[in-house]
């Protein structure tokens, strides 16, 4: 059956026509696989209104969302149906590959009417994408002040607060009255930010000296003075990195907060939808980090993520091949004792869990700020205790185990005790290697689990073999 078909047999369901913005979404608010086919044939069938009836059912980071399950030359076709308004929208909500991508086909004329509906944060993100002879022609086409807001953010560096935060900000002095204010926020209700939750009170140097939440503005009485009613602030340096915004602001419960250059003036605000974002991409540059993998995403080139990939595989191809060479001395003794060839991965493999779960646990209190010098030593002690405690109980059931089926008591203490050894080391590089690494001034999530996995092998190879030989020879 062809897709037009099976458009028209959807078309043709009265429920589906009742109620389109129902029947786009799942009930986790995830894209409706169904929904993208008649987008698809849409588009082969050239239908506008048929398309922009579709799309118009759809929120639109639920296009955003969409894009990312068509293919490069269905996202052409599309671009041209989506008006500048809409496509502002869009462009922010975009992975950064698939965004590349649709700047290709949007002429610079229409992409400058988009970046003027865009806050100051994510239309740099925009121009930031664009190659150089197609940003030098939008951001000529874009008004001076826009242009220059712009071109003030990208001078920042890349994941820091200026670059994150917003240059649109309401900001009064501390003597106006709540009246004043109110007054001024409706006068100028055109050139007011999108969103915003506080009115920075600033002194005659626009320094903030305090916050007045708009609920307290509306719940206040017109003669009551902003100074009255101003919160403390927690002001954001413009160079600070957006992993440690990211952490204030979950700290201290902010909604938003103000961004300060180095002589303490407001220059733009963070709010919190924007935290959101980097709470996501930090954890997802972990998560990926962990793994060894840099990209994961469903737009990637095939030969970008064997590039991403491939590296790592090969490091730990090096650290393997030292491991294994642990064991060339007792070659001569697991001749005597095969049932020894069987149990070197189960040690191996064993620590190799164990070490990943401290690791696990490290990175992120590292990240979170919950391991430091203050706790470090007592963090360790405890991780090191679990080793010893679960190498134990693993040790003494894989022994128990193995002394049913082998009946040879001092083989079954070998394997106690190479597991005991194993988790002990696995748990001290699991905990160690990250702070080391921290330390260091390296990133904690990229490099840790090829050196865990170096040790567990190593030394669970070791432990086994060299206890063997203490025991059984």
């Amino acid at each position: 059956m062809s897709r037009e078909t099976d458009d028209l047999e959807l078309r043709e369901r009265p429920e589906i026509e009742e109620d389109l913005e129902d029947f786009a979404l799942s009930e986790d608010y995830s894209l409706n696989p169904d929904y993208v086919p008649m987008v698809v044939d849409a588009l082969d069938r050239g239908d506008a209104d048929r398309l922009r009836e579709l799309l118009g059912a759809l929120h639109p980071a639920d296009i955003a969302d969409l894009m990312g399950f068509l293919s490069a030359d269905d996202r052409e076709e599309l671009v041209p149906h989506l008006d500048p308004e809409a496509l502002a929208e869009i462009l922010a909500e975009l992975d950064t590959e698939i965004r590349e991508d649709v700047l290709e086909h949007v002429p610079s004329a229409i992409l400058a009417k988009a970046l003027g509906e865009m806050d100051s944060d994510d239309a740099a993100d925009v121009v930031d994408d664009l190659e150089a002879d197609k940003r030098a022609q939008v951001m000529a086409a874009l008004p001076e002040t826009e242009r220059a807001a712009i071109e003030t953010t990208l001078a920042y560096e890349d994941e820091t607060a200026g670059r994150l935060m917003q240059r649109e900000v309401v900001a009064a002095p501390q003597f106006w009255t709540v009246g004043q204010t109110i007054d001024h926020l409706r006068r100028e209700s055109e050139e007011l930010p999108e969103l915003f939750f506080d009115v920075y009170v600033v002194d005659p140097a626009y320094k903030p000296v305090g916050a007045a939440p708009v609920s307290h503005l509306l719940r206040a009485q017109r003669d009551t003075s902003l100074a009255a009613i101003m919160e403390q602030i927690t002001e954001i340096p413009v160079d600070m990195d957006q992993e440690e915004v990211a952490y204030i602001f979950d700290k201290y419960h902010l909604i938003s907060a103000p961004v300060i250059e180095p002589g303490g003036r407001l220059v733009g605000q963070i709010t919190v939808d924007d935290i959101v974002g980097v709470i996501q991409e930090e954890t997802e540059e972990d998560i990926l980090a962990l793994a060894g993998v840099s990209d994961a995403g469903r737009d990637a080139s095939f030969l970008g993520v064997v590039r991403s990939r491939l590296p790592w595989l090969l490091i730990n191809l090096v650290t393997e091949a030292i491991a294994v060479t642990v064991i060339a001395p007792f070659q001569p003794m697991i001749a005597k004792i095969v049932a020894l060839v069987l149990l070197m991965p189960i040690v191996s493999s064993v620590g190799g869990n164990a070490g990943t779960q401290a690791l696990t646990v490290a990175v992120r209190a590292i990240a979170s700020k919950e391991l430091n010098a203050a706790n470090a030593a007592r963090i360790i002690t405890r991780e090191l205790s679990v080793g010893l405690l679960n190498g134990t109980a693993v040790g003494l059931i894989l022994g128990g185990g193995l002394y049913l089926w082998q009946h040879d008591l001092k083989l079954s203490l070998v394997v106690l005790l190479a597991i005991i050894a194993n988790l002990f080391v696995a748990a001290l590089g699991g905990i160690l290697a990250p702070i080391i690494l921290d330390r260091l001034g390296r990133d904690p999530a990229v490099s840790s689990s090829v050196v865990v996995t170096f040790m567990t092998d190593f030394f669970g190879f070791l432990a086994l073999l060299g206890i063997a030989a203490l025991i059984l020879l």
